[in-house]
């Protein structure tokens, strides 16, 4: 039971980034959109779209541990990619900000590891996943 209990708390630490993450990105397509753009992504607001969209779904499917397995792994291989497209080498030639980087990429790494921790042990007994069986 206990391990049940820690299962729930698990899902929603790691989920807690992204579900306002994409609501965030959702809200400001723009924004999202021209960050994007400086970053050299292709269709730049399709890109705002997708990700907005697969944060909040994917997170929401972690809390709810629903198809858990699946989007853990799919958080964690979004978790390597937005790291080394957004952080890696960025900051130029002011240290605070490449450390900021930094920092903001190893999070990113350690989110993979937590994400594929979860879809290894799964989502525990209290879990949509768990009450299908």
């Amino acid at each position: 039971m206990p391990i049940d209990a820690a299962a729930i708390l698990a899902r929603f630490l790691l989920a807690v980034v992204f579900i306002p993450n994409g609501i965030m990105k959702l809200s400001n397509i723009s924004g999202t959109a021209g960050y994007f753009a400086g970053l050299g992504f292709p269709m730049p607001t399709m890109v705002a779209w997708g990700s907005g969209l697969f944060e909040l779904i994917a997170g929401l499917c972690i809390v709810a541990g629903f198809q858990t397995r699946i989007a853990a792994v799919l958080l964690a291989l979004f978790c390597v990619v937005a790291g080394l497209t957004g952080h890696f080498g960025q900051g130029g030639d002011d240290p605070a900000i490449a450390f900021l980087h930094m920092q903001a990429l190893l999070k990113d790494i350690g989110l993979a590891g937590g994400f594929l921790a979860l879809a290894l042990a799964g989502p525990g007994r209290f879990s949509i996943d768990g009450a299908r069986g």
